[in-house]
């Protein structure tokens, strides 16, 4: 039971409800490659690379290539969480609290997307086989005792062109509060001298730096204190497999004097799909 709820009783004099500060959506969602169905695992297939030869005379044997094919397979989880609210509770309150649980709770799931693709991003990988994949160490670049600056920036794209990864392929950059902070005081990030009409200072926002979209995230992985795994990468670093999104629903539980409960869940996994699209940037966590 909601035990905190007498905090909304007629007698606070609220006449609403007010969300406490949190993450309200699914930040990453929009940067991974997002596939529906209901399975218990969804196969992300793979090519590799083919290679062109001389022909050098006329009725030259047609060449067979051999492009390596693999896959990267997610395996479904189930997420859930709930909260119950008593039919006295309604008659004392100057609100429905149906709404508002109903909000929280889906908003307690959104999150719960950014953590399985954060975690997903730089853990074990399934294979076709079922084989854990580590991630690869030479997709890391810092050791978490600098801090981000532009030459860092342009470390991390360096790596993208090792990697043959096409610039025109959109790609976001997930760091914390504290890098965010940093690059707005970067005159390369704020100056007009350098982003033409983007206004940074004004808006609050980083505009389209070196080509990224940055988002800003308080989940990420802390690997020791004052650092912090930035992630970096593209649109098809990522698989989201959807087996079931969040559904809710809201029901008189007799079990327990009827009072109302409210429950949501969702069924899904992500899994990294290409290697080479993503980069762990590891940096201070600090300012200085």
């Amino acid at each position: 039971m909601t035990i905190t709820i007498s905090n909304a009783y007629v007698d606070t004099f609220a006449d609403n409800v007010r969300h406490l500060a949190q993450q309200q959506q699914a930040k990453l969602r929009p940067y991974v490659m997002e596939e529906h169905h209901q399975s218990k695992s969804h196969r992300f297939d793979r090519i590799g690379s083919l290679s062109a030869a001389s022909k050098s005379s006329a009725r030259t044997a047609t060449p067979t290539g051999n492009a390596a094919w693999s896959g990267r397979q997610t395996l479904i989880a189930t997420y859930h969480l709930g909260d119950t609210f008593e039919h006295e509770d309604i008659a004392q309150m100057l609100i429905q609290p149906r709404g508002p649980l109903v909000r929280t709770v889906t908003m307690g799931l959104n999150r719960q997307i950014d953590d399985v693709i954060i975690a997903d991003a730089t853990g074990n990988a399934l294979d076709q086989d079922g084989s854990n994949v580590a991630f690869t160490a030479g997709q890391t670049i810092g050791d978490g005792t600098g801090e981000i600056d532009v030459d860092f920036i342009l470390e991390v794209d360096e790596k993208f062109y090792d990697n043959d990864v096409d610039p025109d392929i959109k790609k976001c950059w997930v760091h914390g509060p504290k890098q965010r902070r940093k690059l707005l005081q970067l005159l390369e990030v704020t100056s007009g001298d350098f982003q033409g009409d983007a206004k940074a200072l004004k808006s609050g926002r980083l505009p389209d730096f070196l080509g990224y979209d940055w988002v800003c995230s308080t989940r990420l992985n802390v690997p020791s204190a004052n650092e912090l795994d930035n992630l970096v990468f593209s649109e098809y670093a990522m698989g989201l497999h959807v087996a079931e999104d969040i559904w809710i629903r809201v029901t008189e539980r007799a079990d327990i004097s009827y009072a109302w409960q409210v429950y949501a869940a969702m069924s899904m996994d992500a899994v990294r799909v290409e290697d080479e699209h993503i980069v762990k940037a590891h940096v201070a966590d600090t300012i200085t």
